[in-house]
């Protein structure tokens, strides 16, 4: 059987051409106003994205405009306050995703929320937990969390049973250990699309990535991701899935 691969978005920040990667993905985490969009932006992008057949989901952060949600803000708020923040986010993506006769297909973190609840237990137990406040599922069942594999979250959202979603990046460097390298330093983004569409082809049918010291990293993915506000984003994506189907790989969402 030919493998298959979800290609997601980061859609609903004010910034680059949604509708435009809305064409190309299969799967959207939409902001919901901890570090950009909400409001009429959310709902705009929600109905968009259901109107073209992707799936919804949410993509909650530390609650921070300003830094764009890429400032940890562990130690300078509680976990409490931080649940609280989440569940609100959730709950709004959930709330336009009813309005727009969907249902919400997972929930994935953004920015330093991500990369801190893949190394802290207790934060990704709380985030677990604000989730399921924020959209309780019907008969019991839980929304789906995406994640980078082999972190905190994902082990604690097996420990529960919860469906998870691997996810690569097609347009981010690689550390030798297999963490993403930070924005902040020498090849975090994947400009070229060759390349991005290289890697997500490595990643998506080889199980491996090459780090930026040229180390190789398995990587198992059921979804890779596409930054909408990276330089030339469309283009890139659309390099991206071409690449793909070329390699016989499907593009496609996950299962339901």
């Amino acid at each position: 059987m030919a493998p298959t691969i979800d290609l997601n978005a980061d859609l609903g920040e004010e910034c680059g051409d949604d509708l435009a990667m809305l064409a190309i993905v299969t799967s959207a985490s939409i902001a919901a106003g901890g570090h950009a969009g909400g409001g009429d932006v959310l709902a705009r992008t929600v109905r968009a994205a259901a109107e073209r057949g992707v799936r919804v989901g949410a993509h909650p952060s530390y609650p921070d405009r300003p830094g764009f949600g890429r400032i940890s803000l562990l130690g300078r708020m509680g976990v409490r306050e931080l649940a609280a923040s989440v569940t609100r986010q959730v709950a709004e993506v959930g709330a336009r995703a009813h309005d727009a006769a969907i249902a919400l297909s997972h929930v994935k973190a953004h920015g330093a929320l991500y990369h801190d609840l893949d190394a802290d237990e207790s934060l990704a137990r709380a985030y677990l937990d604000a989730i399921d406040a924020g959209c309780p599922g019907a008969s019991g069942d839980v929304v789906p969390v995406m994640c980078q594999g082999g972190g905190a979250l994902e082990r604690m959202a097996l420990a529960q049973g919860r469906t998870v979603i691997t996810e690569g990046f097609a347009d981010r460097g690689y550390a030798p250990d297999g963490s993403l390298v930070a924005r902040s330093a020498p090849h975090a983004l994947i400009e070229h699309a060759d390349a991005a569409a290289a890697q997500a082809v490595a990643i998506a049918r080889d199980e491996a990535v090459r780090a930026v010291d040229g180390t190789v990293v398995a990587m198992r993915a059921r979804s890779l991701c596409l930054h909408g506000d990276s330089p030339g984003a469309v283009r890139l994506a659309l390099s991206v899935r071409e690449a793909l189907e070329a390699a016989g790989i499907a593009v496609a969402a996950w299962p339901a």
